[in-house]
């Protein structure tokens, strides 16, 4: 779930049309330089996923930390991190607008710093980003982490997040041209991903509202070979 949600914010209309953008101001290169320097697009690319994944993940240990420290209200908190969560899909499906998410908070960089350490702090900045489009995905995703004892599951949640943004990505910055190819064709189903979004939010706070969620993870888990149980 946590990783298909990366997948749908690298889809939303506030960051697939800017791929092409990041990519030429991570690298400092046009887009003939960039198809013709593909392991320096893709080394500036991981720098740039590495950053936002660290912060992504550390704030799914700061949410989980919550959720620990409120344990003696489990309960309670999955059933208002599920009235949240819904609140975020309906976001999404524009059923009403929230002004704190839909206002961007995203640190905006005029300049890149010099080299691949600035492709790391570019990374950070746009994790520090709420925009209307990742914001009411994000939170959703966190919210879903507080309600998590376990602090490395938090942090798991926030890297499959993450990992489902950055691989998007990372293949864009390989292949920028064939992405702009496909950008044109898909870019007519934009508003739907926004829909799916807060279908499946509205979804994951409905589950955790009823108490459904705790049953399907457990049946999920079941379903998950032993020796992954045991990596996990």
């Amino acid at each position: 779930m946590a990783f298909l949600a990366g997948l749908l914010s690298f889809l939303s209309p506030c960051v697939l049309p800017l791929v092409p953008s990041y990519v030429g101001f991570l690298t400092g290169m046009t887009l003939p330089e960039v198809t013709g320097r593909r392991r320096v697009a893709l080394v500036h690319a991981l720098l740039f996923v590495g950053g936002f994944s660290l912060v992504f993940i550390l704030l799914g240990a700061s949410a989980t930390a919550l959720g620990r420290a409120l344990n003696y209200y489990q309960v309670w908190l999955q059933r208002i991190g599920g009235v949240l969560i819904i609140g975020f899909g309906l976001v999404c499906l524009g059923a009403f607008k929230s002004r704190l998410l839909s206002q961007e908070r995203r640190l905006h960089l005029e300049r890149k710093p010099l080299g691949y350490l600035g492709s790391v702090l570019v990374g950070m900045a746009f994790a520090a980003g709420w925009t209307p489009c990742i914001g009411p995905v994000l939170g959703g995703i966190l919210g879903l982490a507080a309600t998590s004892t376990d602090v490395s599951r938090g942090m798991l949640l926030l890297a499959a997040y993450s990992v489902g943004l950055a691989l998007p990505f990372l293949l864009a910055a390989v292949a920028l041209d064939s992405f702009l190819e496909w950008f044109q064709r898909f870019r007519r189903f934009l508003p739907w991903v926004m829909r799916i979004s807060g279908v499946m939010l509205v979804l994951v706070g409905v589950l955790l509202v009823t108490g459904e969620f705790t049953r399907l993870a457990g049946w999920l888990q079941g379903l998950t070979p032993e020796f992954l149980r045991e990596q996990l």
